[in-house]
């Protein structure tokens, strides 16, 4: 589109020094792949195996940081390394760090590792992994004890 001079206005950025860490700009990005257990780091996990989760998925992600008390903002973004285009590795959530003086939003969390790092330990207690280790466990014993049966009585 052009300016009645003829020329190509210039384009506005959406983020610049003027911005607010209020902003939702300004907010830190974590993806799933940033804490899974089951990626390399040039998949894109970004701290170590023994902090991270087996496949998180962004509502995990938002649940518990809810829970911590910060500000959240999911977006339906793909994260690029990430293989699959399925509805299942789409999701990235923005937090907010800071507030608009530069001080900490939350004093627990003062890094984006610290969040990650919170999140890691925090994911494998939602009761809703606990309930599919719990189950996983049962289907299990009970195949064994079907495997036991019959066999005494010819």
């Amino acid at each position: 589109m052009q300016s009645p001079t003829g020329s190509i206005p210039h384009q506005i950025p959406r983020w610049g020094p003027d911005k607010q860490f209020s902003d939702r700009e300004r907010w830190i990005c974590i993806y799933p792949a940033y804490i899974n257990s089951k990626k390399s780091l040039a998949e894109g996990r970004k701290i170590c195996k023994t902090k991270c989760v087996e496949n998180p998925t962004h509502q995990e992600i938002r649940d518990v940081l809810v829970a911590a008390g910060l500000k959240v903002g999911v977006e339906n973004k793909l994260y690029s390394r990430e293989r699959s285009k399925e509805l299942l590795y789409r999701g990235r959530i923005r937090v907010q760090l800071k507030n608009d003086d530069g001080s900490l939003f939350n004093s627990d969390f003062s890094t984006r590792d610290s969040i990650m790092y919170h999140l890691g330990d925090m994911i494998p207690k939602l009761k809703s992994r606990q309930n599919k280790s719990t189950g996983e466990s049962s289907q299990n014993t009970a195949t064994v004890k079907n495997k036991g049966k019959g066999k005494g009585k010819k």
